[in-house]
């Protein structure tokens, strides 16, 4: 049996091959894929060689837990169905009260089911390894899902309370699923950094109260000074720093009030972070707190599960605009085009999808 898959063969370089695979083995099911996410935050750091050596890809995913070499495979929002194709009758997936996910039952199925998988055409997964997606949901709509659950833990992590002024630094893909979930509290202020502004048009549509330009359009002249102006309009609460540059937090920390949080949602990977520590940080008793979506808050433990994460993330997930999300669609055989693309031209790009045909 052939596939194709993405490797990321060198930093800079992405190809897609052919390459035989094994077929399902026990109760496992053969996934067509339909569509799969490129992340341009985590993503990006493999493809430029950013990612700290010595390193798992991804210590909480099946299958890539390995120490990052090259080349590898790597990725993690596929969408696809049962196939029916090889080995055994494709087997009937039924949702299960417990955890949604899936039991293998005896039929033909053609829902639409979320893999947490690299970028192949066709994959073997555990029925417990599949997530299958709400009825109505479009194939790249689900492929988001990893964001919206990202935006989720961000959220919990920040725990926003009522009448709290909070901004977001960085109007990515998550950064946007953040705000959009943020909007639905009862805030005083809900303010929205990002150079871009078709981001910040569509950060407005989704609840912003006020975004920023950082870089002077009509308004400040720098990062800090855009952050420094909030403060004193407004004497900011909670602070998102989902910008993917260390000089972003330097600045959050530099303009966060007294006993303000920031939450870093942002991985720099190699990427040094320079923090000035020495001033208002340490009489303002400012509190950094480390945001990843691969675990829970200790102290949310007792009753959260990551099901139940999940669950909220398909609901915030089914309540937006995708389309307005998603800025590029590429054919699997055009991913070099596509990662360069990211790479050279972000303000282009927001979400871009990789569609894969039979």
């Amino acid at each position: 049996m052939m596939r194709r898959a993405l490797r990321f063969m060198a930093p800079g370089t992405v190809e897609v091959c052919t390459e035989e695979m094994a077929p399902p083995q026990g109760d496992e099911l053969l996934i067509e894929t339909v569509v799969s996410a490129i992340s341009a935050g985590t993503e990006m750091l493999f493809y430029r060689g950013q990612v700290p050596p010595g390193m798992a890809a991804d210590s909480s995913i099946a299958g890539l837990t390995d120490t990052v070499s090259y080349p590898l495979k790597y990725g993690y929002a596929c969408v696809g169905r049962i196939s029916d194709t090889a080995g055994p009758p494709a087997r009937q997936a039924e949702t299960t009260q417990a955890d949604g996910r899936i039991d293998a039952a005896g039929k033909e199925d053609s829902r639409y089911y979320f893999a947490f998988n690299p970028h192949e055409s066709r994959f073997c997964a555990s029925p417990q390894a599949l997530l299958p997606v709400p009825a109505g949901m479009a194939p790249a709509q689900a492929a988001l899902l990893p964001n919206a659950e990202t935006a989720v833990n961000l959220v919990m992590d920040g725990a926003p309370l009522v009448g709290e002024r909070v901004l977001v630094i960085g109007l990515g893909i998550v950064g946007l699923l953040t705000t959009a979930l943020l909007a639905q509290f009862p805030l005083a202020a809900l303010i929205a950094v990002d150079p871009l502004a078709q981001r910040r048009r569509i950060a407005r549509r989704l609840g912003a109260s006020r975004t920023i330009d950082p870089d002077g359009e009509n308004g400040p002249e720098s990062l800090q000074a855009a952050l420094a102006d909030a403060r004193e309009r407004d004497g900011v609460d909670l602070i998102y720093e989902l910008s993917g540059q260390p000089a972003a937090l330097d600045a959050a920390v530099s303009a966060a009030a007294f006993d303000s949080r920031i939450v870093v949602g942002s991985w720099y990977g190699t990427k040094p972070a320079t923090l000035q520590l020495g001033g208002s940080f340490h009489r303002n008793r400012v509190r950094l707190i480390s945001s990843q979506v691969s675990t829970i808050a200790p102290r949310l433990r007792g009753r959260w599960t990551k099901a139940r994460r999940m669950d909220s993330a398909w609901q915030l997930l089914a309540k937006l605009p995708a389309e307005e999300l998603i800025s590029h669609r590429f054919p699997l055989e055009q991913a070099a085009e596509a990662y360069s693309l990211i790479d050279s031209c972000p303000q282009q790009t927001l979400q871009v999808i990789l569609n894969y045909s039979s």
